[in-house]
């Protein structure tokens, strides 16, 4: 599907996500080396010419977080000094994006450092997916094509057809989203009011809307510590919601994620494979996985034709 000039690398965080790209664009995936030194420092050695070439290198900053950034620099790094023609950072998942402003004293601005060091390190263009907030664009001095996942979430749900739906937005700051999925899916709309009591710790304190003898959606841009979305399934389970149905697009899964979400009333959970979900379907039963591979390829091959990427999202009025 694309000339020659264009190639692309994996890092070691999603293998599966990059082969699945490269299959939609009819390419090899480029073969390099990754390996460590035996204190553990990364070597990145590319077996393939990159001279003159379009290059891709897909990366998610993932857990283990900060091995998966360094592993990124490097290769960023690496295929700069081998003279690639134009570099793109394609980072799925975007991690320390929710370290965007000083919310206290004496703290740092950590998306605005990766945006700095990933520029820093050979990146011409960035593509990823669902920020965690949209003005982290605003961060980088080079352009920025942020995807959403809507497509595929809202695709999925449709052809659920679950009666008697409600979308319930699991705070305030997602509303507009839950606003958007509610009119795609021509279901009613509920907000909760939530207060974080700590990082891992959610208080969800009232409803707006209701959800008595409904089929509830809950979906956000990413499931952490599930603290939030799981608070949200149980309070609307005691207010008579039938089925309870929750998605994101990055299923980041930390802590006691899984565990919270084993064990509480939600029926069940879809995610993207912008992180691997390997070892989260063994831990969690009712786990759906869908790719992003198709609208992550059709960005790539559209910023090697010059082409428009907003057109891909129009009518979900995201970019």
């Amino acid at each position: 599907m694309l000339n020659h000039p264009t190639i692309v690398f994996s890092g070691s965080s999603n293998p599966e996500l990059a082969e699945a790209i490269c299959s939609y664009l009819n390419l090899e995936l480029g073969k390099a080396e990754i390996s460590c030194f035996p204190d553990g420092e990364k070597l990145i050695r590319l077996e393939s010419d990159v001279r003159g070439r379009d290059v891709y290198v897909i990366q998610s900053t993932c857990a283990p977080v900060d091995e998966n950034l360094v592993e990124l620099l490097i290769f960023l790094d690496c295929v700069r000094r081998a003279s690639a023609a134009r570099i793109t950072a394609v980072i799925p998942y975007f991690g320390y994006a929710r370290q965007d402003r000083k919310d206290a004293g004496r703290v740092p601005i950590t998306a605005k450092l990766m945006a700095n060091i990933i520029t820093s390190a050979g990146a011409d263009r960035v593509l990823s997916l669902d920020l965690h907030a949209k003005q982290l664009q605003g961060f980088f001095d080079i352009p920025v094509d942020h995807l959403t996942a809507e497509p595929v979430l809202v695709k999925y749900l449709k052809q659920k057809r679950i009666p008697d739906l409600t979308v319930v937005s699991p705070d305030v700051g997602n509303m507009k989203t839950a606003s958007r999925y509610a009119i795609e899916l021509n279901a009613e709309l509920a907000i909760i009011h939530k207060r974080r009591l700590s990082g891992q710790e959610v208080l969800c304190e009232e409803i707006i809307g209701s959800v008595e003898g409904r089929n509830v959606v809950m979906v956000d841009d990413m499931i952490s510590t599930a603290g939030t979305i799981t608070g949200a399934a149980k309070m609307v389970k005691e207010r008579g919601a039938k089925k309870i149905v929750v998605g994101a697009t990055h299923g980041v899964f930390a802590g006691p994620a899984i565990e919270r979400l084993a064990n509480a009333p939600i029926d069940e959970v879809f995610v993207t494979d912008t992180i691997s979900m390997k070892e989260a379907v063994g831990g969690l039963k009712n786990l759906k996985v869908l790719s992003v591979a198709s609208l992550i390829a059709e960005a790539m091959r559209r910023i090697h034709s010059n082409e428009s990427i907003s057109t891909m999202f129009q009518k979900f009025g995201q970019l």
